[in-house]
């Protein structure tokens, strides 16, 4: 019960600490615009946005499954990081050992108009698709699954994409077949992390 209680106490710390420091950047904001210091203005609003996108980060970590069919996630290598241009964040974990898979999801991706091109226009998307890459639906998004040669073990590797809204999902399945990234793909929840991060 001990370890419980300093465990809560260290979390509520660090939300503390979050919300002081967005406190903080916004109280900076608003005093530079009076001040007319309108770059300076820019810059606390921008350090406030990125406090928000790494709060949002963990929690879409907390939403991920904790196993990604035998492969169980590696949380001591979940990441949360700022995107470059003060814009979103990258959400990463690991599943298995060093060769194992792993989920990445981009908010605000610069990957999104490409990949919806290939999804969405027929003549972009016919001259991409060959024997190891086709288009599938995952909970109703269109998504791009690319057989990606086999691992060390003869088994395959895949690479499934899953672009919703202005962000990308990116799992890389190494050692499944097909159903099993699709099984795996399925029982993320899409909806729950699309109405965190929009």
């Amino acid at each position: 019960m001990k370890k419980y209680s300093i465990l809560i106490l260290i979390l509520s710390f660090t939300v503390s600490v979050n919300a002081q420091d967005f406190a903080k950047d916004i109280a900076d904001a608003k005093s530079s615009y009076s001040a007319g210091k309108l770059a300076d203005a820019h810059f606390s609003l921008e350090q406030a946005i990125q406090e928000i996108d790494m709060i949002v980060g963990k929690e879409v970590l907390k939403l991920l499954p904790a196993k990604m069919n035998d492969q169980a996630s590696v949380e001591k290598n979940d990441q949360v990081t700022e995107n470059v241009g003060f814009v979103g964040a990258t959400v990463h974990r690991s599943y298995g050992d060093t060769t194992g898979s792993q989920v990445e999801i981009i908010s605000n991706s610069p990957l999104i108009a490409s990949l919806n091109s290939f999804l969405n226009m027929p003549l972009v998307g016919g001259m991409m698709r060959n024997s190891t890459t086709k288009v599938v639906k995952i909970q109703g998004y269109k998504s791009r699954l690319e057989k990606q040669g086999d691992n060390q073990n003869g088994k395959p590797n895949y690479q499934l994409q899953i672009p919703f809204k202005s962000a990308l999902i990116t799992i890389t399945a190494n050692g499944m077949d097909e159903n099993a990234v699709m099984s795996f793909a399925n029982s993320i929840p899409l909806d729950k992390i699309a109405a965190l991060i929009q």
